[in-house]
């Protein structure tokens, strides 16, 4: 167990380079399993998500070769089972991709019920309604979701509720499926679109991603594939938060701005300076930063993954901020740790309202989830004293060489190693 150890009060300065996607990785390394030849698939981060959804296809017998440190190449084809390891796949959330993506080539897929981050219930049933749709049967015995066709039909599929994972999942079944199938009320998020991209450049029929009406036409087989995943948005986003936390000045790069616009929009109506390239964004602040409300939705609304990060620069602006977390039900757990360094926030059901400091105090805090550690960081940054943050192996799930990237920008970050304490006992 390692933790971080930072020194506040550091303006960040200079450049940062953005990672591949998480949530489009996450996705895409599973509908691999759909191709019939080698897969190449470059602008992968290196983090622990992608690492256990690898080792998964791995495990289940694909040949799994890494040529760099941002590129690897799946052979799906000696994979031999439609079952994944309960223990790899029930520590990450998406997980829950290789459903579709055995259902489309198999015809069946057992998966464990989802892991990753716990901050609310993570249904299913917007999945397994579509599966149904497409001709499927489930059952779940034993934390394991286990569903089976004899043949995948298209169909049109009407979504409840704004789902990411369903409409992945329902995308991954339905590329193999006969005929037509329409996806209405679908997510529009970037690596929605970044999938339906890598699923067409394997042969597959995908229109309409990034409208909420996506259209998929069946094809009998797929090909191998060259394929480079966009960068993280969330990442981006965080870097943008940290900078104008610590009033500083930093050039994000590998970036695609029209991604980050939502980010964008909120920083500037407080008080922080953006200035949009082709393929980089500049965040400086020089003045205090103003009150803002904020309220997350499904893109291209605020991103509920930037929620615990704005609310760190919303605790040290000037007035009251109020903010609507309208996609989970418990995402403000990291709250109490932030009340530890100092800020004001009080929280009723999904509405926080954010008292404004005039500065945060380090305190010993812990990550609960993947953005509510990289909010740990941003408020470590820019809080007065010696920060210790516990529990970051939640922020290497998501972030690729935060404490390299951090400390190339003037941060004053370490990694710490504490001895885990059951061991030690035993010893």
């Amino acid at each position: 167990m390692d933790k971080f150890v930072i020194t506040g009060g550091n303006r960040l300065t200079g450049e940062v380079t953005i990672s591949g996607a998480k949530n489009a990785a996450i996705a895409i390394i599973p509908a691999a399993i759909l191709a019939g030849d080698i897969c190449r698939i470059e602008n992968v981060p290196n983090i622990t998500d992608v690492t256990a959804i690898t080792r998964i296809l791995y495990d289940m017998g694909a040949k799994v070769r890494k040529i760099n440190s941002t590129t690897i190449e799946i052979d799906p084809r000696p994979i031999h089972t439609y079952v994944a390891s309960y223990e790899l796949a029930r520590h990450i959330r998406g997980s829950y991709y290789l459903l579709g993506a055995l259902l489309g080539r198999f015809g069946h897929a057992v998966v464990s019920m989802p892991g990753g981050c716990d901050f609310g219930v993570r249904p299913i049933d917007q999945h397994l309604k579509g599966f149904a749709a497409l001709g499927a049967a489930n059952t779940l015995d034993g934390g394991m979701v286990d569903v089976s066709a004899e043949q995948l039909t298209g169909n049109n599929i009407y979504m409840d509720v704004v789902s990411v994972g369903a409409t992945v999942n329902i995308m991954l079944a339905a590329v193999r499926a006969k005929g037509m199938t329409v996806i209405e009320n679908a997510a529009k998020e970037p690596h929605i679109v970044d999938l339906a991209n890598f699923l067409n450049s394997m042969g597959a029929d995908v229109r309409g991603a990034g409208t909420d009406v996506i259209k998929i036409y069946g094809v009998q087989q797929l090909g191998g594939t060259t394929y480079s995943i966009i960068p993280d948005q969330i990442e981006a986003g965080t870097y943008m938060a940290a900078a104008a936390a610590t009033g500083g000045n930093v050039l994000i790069k590998n970036v695609i701005p029209k991604h980050l616009e939502s980010i964008s929009a909120k920083l500037e109506e407080m008080g922080v300076k953006i200035e949009e390239f082709d393929d980089s964004i500049r965040v400086s602040r020089g003045e205090p930063l103003n009150r803002c409300n904020i309220k997350t939705m499904p893109h291209p609304g605020f991103p509920t993954d930037m929620q615990p990060q704005i609310a760190v620069l919303l605790s040290i602006a000037r007035g009251t901020s109020i903010i609507n977390e309208s996609v989970w039900d418990n995402r403000f757990r990291y709250v109490e740790e932030l009340k530890r360094m100092g800020a004001q926030i009080s929280v009723d059901g999904k509405l926080a309202v954010v008292e404004g400091v005039e500065h945060l105090t380090a305190a010993p805090v812990r990550a609960t989830d993947l953005r509510a550690g990289a909010a740990m960081l941003i408020a470590a940054l820019c809080a007065q004293g010696v920060t210790q943050v516990e529990d970051i192996q939640h922020i290497e799930r998501g972030y690729e060489g935060v404490e390299e990237k951090l400390l190339a920008l003037g941060a004053d970050i370490k990694r710490v190693h504490v001895p885990d304490p059951a061991v030690a006992h035993a010893v």
